[in-house]
């Protein structure tokens, strides 16, 4: 086939796919002409490395490929043919940038056509649909972009062919996070292609992405947490990040053109970024672990965040704009953005909770939702625990992601886990809870949290509860049920060591530099910044030693590492021992404090037990004069100033004042339609939130 013949066809398929080829010439939309500049000119910003493109050139082969690509294997734990399309890109922008070694360099533009002119021969199909539909447009739309008359009609015209893969109506672009960002990658080649038909109509796609939608379906919920598929598992910081770039992304770059978006999704979006994605990073910067899904197996996952969001978004709005400079700054390492909250995502059942030196989170699952993501393309294949009331905490907000390859996955902080030889097949690691009853009580500074928990990959049932105040929060396991001749432990922490471990008991203090004890008398214990108080002693484990293991152990992906490595790390946990009936536990964590701010913490505690049982758990903070409590049925309590009386299962704070008593509550089962508690021998009845908000706390003042 001749050549004009072959691009007229290739034409004629992407018009068919409502784009066109561009005619290489001078526009007649002034906004479309801007937007091909802005593009082009972001893509040659980053910097060039001279030595790496260099040894591109030399290495390339007469046929355009490069050695250690496996171009044969398609799979999708595999494809290693990202790796050149990413040299096409490296290459492309030093042959174009000003003032790049290579600029304009004759040998270089021959090895870029060697490269592109062997993917549009073979055109690689991958078994993971993302980089035939996003990945691979995204990547070959750069570099359209970046070479743009550098290239052959006919290139131009092969690789547009291949872009088209992204379009509105392929199967990736269904309702959820990656619908926008195909819509994004096809109004990128429609303005490259100057098809102002194709292109608004895409405008319109993406403005209308940005909405939320109910809990059955996919997309941004009602609570600002992300559900990408139907499993409803949170995917916030994953897809729901990619989500909110591809939206920013042409927010910004729209914002001074015609195409501008209206104020509803634009403020809609920054109430997402800040109330969803930031809540769930710690100090609004580092992605919170308890989030993570089959990301935590990934050597790269949990990096801090870029200011270029918050920034784009105060450039194109002044809504909530402090917020976003202190987001901005404190991702900078200008200030801290770290205030206090906490927050219950009640349609993701997570929990997260700030203050200005530490963040947690509980993460949990119910019947509504899934425990964990698949392990998609054979990542995070140890995730089967990874639900079960997890519980990191984070000082600096880099703690755990580094020792993935060398965890143990059975003792997770939080969990309550029959300790098995080995985790079932990667399978079965996804499962839905047994129970309704999974919730939490806030008023946006403290909370309490009710979670139970029937373990789907073991023969194990536990009441579990954490209760949260400035510098303290109480954990709490009653009903504890595990029969069967294995040991079932309940993890209280497990991080990279930091040294020696303080042990206090009645009688003396320990240190612990290395190995493993049982501390049966133990009253609390101190590693790193963080103290842990044991109101009952018996049966807490320590270990701090070095552990092994590699990415690989949970990670298959062909490009991980099989190198085994090497790491300390700390690990507390109660030891429930075997056949356990009705066994239980209690342990306060002190994040940010001393070993001597610990010692007087458990010799004069704040906080009093009040209720360890299958039907109540609660505490009572004695400076705050704060009663939080978990009721799995009806029940009293008492203390100090308040009597109360709930009629249904509930969970509830009441804080009180000399003026007022302050109380917060919520329907963990989500199938109430009102509560009724006695309140110091008033009755009050109040609604409950039904339908997409079923599960949200409600606060009340009730003045004296």
């Amino acid at each position: 086939m001749k050549k004009k013949t072959l691009v007229a066809v290739i034409s004629a398929v992407m018009m068919s796919l409502g784009l066109m080829v561009s005619a290489q010439g001078k526009g007649t939309n002034p906004d479309i002409e801007l937007l091909r500049k802005k593009f082009a000119a972001e893509l040659l910003q980053a910097p060039v490395n001279e030595a790496q493109v260099r040894a591109m050139m030399s290495d390339i082969r007469p046929d355009g490929t490069w050695p250690g690509i496996d171009y044969a294997d398609t799979a999708r734990t595999a494809f290693r043919h990202t790796i050149h399309l990413a040299n096409m890109i490296q290459m492309s922008r030093a042959y174009k940038q000003k003032g790049s070694p290579l600029a304009s360099n004759k040998d270089l533009k021959k090895a870029i056509y060697l490269a592109l002119d062997h993917w549009l021969r073979h055109n690689y199909i991958c078994e993971n649909w993302w980089n035939n539909e996003i990945g691979t447009p995204n990547d070959l739309t750069s570099i359209l972009y970046i070479m743009d008359r550098d290239l052959t009609r006919e290139q131009i015209a092969k690789a547009s062919a291949i872009t088209a893969r992204a379009h509105i109506d392929a199967w990736g672009a269904r309702q959820s996070g990656d619908r926008i960002k195909i819509a994004g990658i096809q109004a990128k080649n429609a303005v490259f292609s100057r098809n102002v038909p194709v292109f608004e109509m895409l405008m319109k796609v993406i403005e209308s992405e940005i909405r939320i939608v109910p809990f059955v379906q996919r997309g941004l919920m009602s609570d600002m947490s992300f559900h990408h598929r139907d499993d409803k598992v949170n995917n916030t910081l994953s897809y729901g990040l990619g989500y909110a770039e591809a939206f920013v992304e042409w927010a910004d770059k729209v914002s001074d053109t015609r195409y501008k978006f209206a104020e509803a999704p634009v403020k809609l979006l920054i109430d997402y970024y800040l109330d969803g994605i930031c809540k769930m990073m710690a100090f609004g910067k580092i992605n919170d672990p308890g989030t993570a899904n089959r990301d935590i197996s990934r050597s790269r996952g949990g990096g801090g965040s870029s200011s270029v969001m918050p920034r784009r978004l105060m450039k194109i709005s002044d809504y909530r704009k402090e917020e976003l400079q202190q987001v901005a700054d404190a991702r900078e390492g200008k200030s801290s953005a770290a205030k206090a909250f906490a927050t219950f995502f009640w349609q993701s059942e997570h929990f997260a909770v700030q203050r200005p030196n530490w963040y947690t989170s509980v993460r949990m699952f119910s019947s509504r939702n899934a425990n964990m993501e698949e392990p998609y393309n054979g990542e995070g294949l140890k995730n089967h625990h990874r639900g079960d009331g997890t519980n990191y905490l984070s000082l600096s907000g880099k703690e755990y992601y580094s020792i993935s390859p060398v965890y143990d996955w059975q003792k997770i902080p939080g969990t309550t886990i029959v300790q098995k030889a080995s985790l079932p097949p990667e399978n079965q690691i996804q499962k839905y809870g047994m129970f309704d009853y999974v919730g939490a009580a806030t008023d946006g500074k403290y909370g309490a949290v009710g979670f139970d928990f029937i373990s789907p990959h073991d023969p194990l049932r536990a009441r579990k509860s954490w209760f949260f105040f400035d510098d303290e929060y109480a954990c709490l396991g009653a009903a504890i049920s595990a029969q069967t001749a294995l040991n079932t432990v309940t993890t209280v922490d497990q991080r990279g060591s930091e040294g020696a471990v303080s042990i206090g008991t009645e009688s003396a203090l320990h240190v612990i530099k290395a190995g493993e004890q049982r501390l049966s008398e133990a009253g609390w214990a101190h590693h790193g910044n963080v103290g842990y108080i044991f109101p009952d002693a018996s049966n807490v484990v320590v270990s701090n030693q070095t552990q092994t293991g590699s990415w690989f152990d949970i990670n298959r992906q062909t490009s991980t590492s099989k190198e085994q490595i090497s790491a300390d790390v700390f690990k507390l946990w109660i030891d429930h021992g075997s056949r356990v009936r009705n066994g239980s536990y209690a342990y306060i964590v002190m994040p940010a404090s001393t070993a001597e701010e610990t010692k007087l913490a458990a010799s004069s505690p704040k906080l009093e037990i009040l209720s360890n049982t299958a039907a109540l758990q609660a505490v009572y903070h004695k400076e705050l004069r704060m009663l939080q409590a978990v009721f799995y049925k009806h029940g009293e309590i008492n203390v100090p100033g308040m009597n109360i009386v709930v009629h249904n299962p509930a969970i509830i704070m009441a804080r009180m004042t000399n003026d007022a008593i302050y109380l917060s509550f919520s329907d963990p089962t989500r199938n109430q339609d009102r509560i009724v508690i006695d309140l110091n021998g008033q009755s009050l009845t109040a609604p409950l939130p039904v339908g997409e908000f079923a599960g949200q706390s409600l606060s009340l003042q009730i003045n004296k």
